[in-house]
């Protein structure tokens, strides 16, 4: 019974906060596919996907019907807020949460190194006589 109840909340809050109440909209795309097959008997499903998704939302003379399709218009969504006041909680103190070094180190000038000092590693190695 619980399974039930904590399924039936999930399903609940998916198709109220989230755009998955589209999917019930799933059955007008294939009615409407079939529509354009009887005009155009070459359609394919791609085609069509591509036609209704890809080129954006073209005023012809289906657009009313285009609009239908999920995905084509963003549903009423409802959103809520629920702030849970949880009792007051023992207070941790820690004395010294982290150690500090209060020494500063400068950057002095050799420390830099040059570029066409490192330019350098890539040239043979030098033989002395």
């Amino acid at each position: 019974m619980r399974k039930t109840i904590a399924i039936f909340f999930l399903a609940g809050y998916l198709f109220s906060a989230t755009e998955a109440g589209q999917l019930l909209k799933l059955p007008i795309i294939f009615q409407h596919f079939k529509e354009h097959r009887q005009e155009d008997k070459s359609i394919t499903f791609l085609e069509f996907l591509d036609m209704h998704y890809m080129h954006g939302s073209p005023r012809d003379a289906d657009y009313e019907r285009d609009l239908q399709l999920p995905f084509k218009t963003s549903g009423n969504l409802v959103s809520f807020v629920h702030h849970a006041f949880l009792p007051f909680s023992e207070q941790l103190n820690i004395a010294s949460p982290w150690e500090t070094d209060e020494t500063k180190e400068f950057i002095t000038h050799d420390k830099f190194i040059l570029s066409s000092y490192l330019s350098n590693i890539w040239q043979p190695p030098r033989t002395t006589c």
